[in-house]
């Protein structure tokens, strides 16, 4: 049976190819140290896992309202003022199964075919498939580590056309950790309200910043932008809560009430017990989140040391986020235990085959030359995987 062109046209997510292979190779009894996972390590918080037990209890497991309920929604509009100096109403807030399905009905929403969604490399899997899908064109703008891995808002200007609706601002990053600073923000959120283009602000590692890096929002920074902004985050990262399936979005009332009625005709409402859960996790005490940025800080210092010391590889230091995306273009051309190595897509079959270590090339994000490892596990995981490294170059 024929499937459609438009399925036909995109990519099943690598990233999560990868971390299933690596899983399915460990059920197997094979000893893989697992460095593409994109989730902390971390269980859910107690008073999170409690309030969802709490709810289904109480018997809080019948259908929601679409965009999501009051009471998350005030949770939400209260962490945005508490945390971003903004204010939201319940009008310009949804609720959705995942930041990932925020930022797909955001695409559904405001592309028509042929739009043009700049989107700058390295990026997160999915922007550029959620475009296609839409009937839009991703429109790639490169950077490299010599940049910061950041595009600035002359290049930004440059690559306009009459076509272009949005652009995708993800700070900190997946997959290189690097951030914008206020005032980056502010001139490419200038830049944007002068050509009334869209700008989608993907805040999901907000929490997790390193160093004397503080998190700001795009809209804080640039107030008159609020009108074409749509800023999407979740729970999952932060508080350990991946596979709750709770992200949101806040934006100006048309888009978001687009958004509703997309979701209305799809997956309706995200999870009612999850809904009760997240409502704790931003209202509840926020101690465990400091502690998973501590330990995550404490990963992020040691991996960057270790592959800094290795002959051929260099890696930026990370603002944000739990990845590193060192560079390992020196290594093309060589030859480790007698296997050839030219792109990094060959250089992560290697790590998998002859160290049984997983990680997720450059190529997959956009950028080819470097592989992407997630601290998002253990010092012992991550000293063993370096050791591992080391002995087959």
């Amino acid at each position: 049976m024929q499937i459609s062109k438009r399925v036909q046209s995109i990519k099943p997510s690598l990233t999560l190819e990868i971390d299933a292979k690596a899983k399915a190779l460990k059920q197997q009894g094979v000893d893989v140290i697992n460095f593409g996972v994109g989730e902390p390590d971390f269980d859910t918080p107690t008073n999170i896992k409690e309030a969802a037990i709490s709810a289904i209890s109480s018997g809080f497991t019948k259908y929601c309202p679409v965009a999501g309920t009051p009471e998350l929604k005030n949770a939400i509009i209260n962490k945005l003022k508490r945390d971003n100096n903004l204010t939201y109403s319940h009008e310009e807030i949804i609720v959705s199964c995942g930041a990932k399905h925020s930022i797909y009905n955001v695409f559904q929403s405001i592309i028509d075919d042929g739009d043009e969604v700049i989107i700058p490399a390295p990026f997160w899997v999915s922007y550029t498939d959620m475009v296609i899908l839409a009937g839009g064109k991703p429109v790639i703008i490169q950077t490299n580590d010599k940049t910061d891995f950041k595009v600035t808002s002359e290049e930004i200007e440059k690559i306009l056309t009459s076509k272009t609706k949005a652009i995708i601002v993800n700070s900190p990053s997946n997959p290189t950790g690097a951030t914008y600073t206020p005032d980056e923000l502010k001139a490419i959120a200038k830049i944007c309200v002068k050509h009334k283009v869209i700008i989608i602000s993907d805040d999901i590692y907000e929490k997790l910043t390193y160093g004397n890096f503080k998190f700001t929002s795009i809209v804080e920074v640039c107030p008159e932008a609020k009108e074409l902004t749509i800023l999407v985050n979740g729970v999952s990262k932060a508080y350990s809560m991946t596979g709750w399936r709770i992200g949101y979005a806040a934006g100006p009332k048309n888009i978001i009430s687009a958004m509703a009625k997309l979701q209305s005709q799809s997956t309706s409402n995200a999870s009612s017990i999850s809904i009760k859960a997240s409502v704790e996790a931003l209202n509840g005490t926020q101690d465990y989140v400091e502690y998973m940025r501590q330990e995550f800080e404490k990963r992020r210092n040691y991996i960057v040391e270790r592959l800094n010391k290795i002959k051929g590889i260099t890696c930026r230091k990370p603002e944000g986020a739990f990845y590193v995306f060192p560079n390992i273009k020196s290594l093309f051309g060589k030859a480790f235990k007698e296997k050839l190595i030219n792109t990094d897509i060959e250089f992560a079959d290697y790590l998998l085959d002859m160290a049984k270590i997983a990680v997720v090339p450059g190529s997959v994000f956009g950028l080819e030359g470097y592989i992407r490892l997630s601290y998002a596990t253990s010092i012992e995981n991550i000293k063993g995987g370096i050791d591992r490294l080391i002995t087959i170059l």
